[in-house]
């Protein structure tokens, strides 16, 4: 297994500090899994896409639009 260094915000580091009986290193690994697995779904719609990126840029904008019009922004 590969050792990892994370910097954390010092109150965080407190918070942490405060609760010795949680394995934090579990806690980050299954985070990081959660997040590469979501990363891993997203890389397999991408791939089947015929998007640009200008294509997503673009669609973006007119979402954001949408939602501003939407709640009156």
């Amino acid at each position: 297994m590969v050792n990892m260094t994370l910097a954390l915000p010092e109150e965080l580091h407190r918070l942490i500090q405060k609760h010795d009986e949680v394995r934090w290193s579990e806690v980050a690994r299954k985070a990081l899994w959660k997040h590469a697995e979501q990363l891993e779904i997203m890389d397999q719609l991408v791939a089947k896409s015929t998007f640009t990126p200008k294509d997503v840029r673009e669609f973006g904008d007119r979402i954001k639009k949408g939602i501003a019009k939407r709640h009156g922004l």
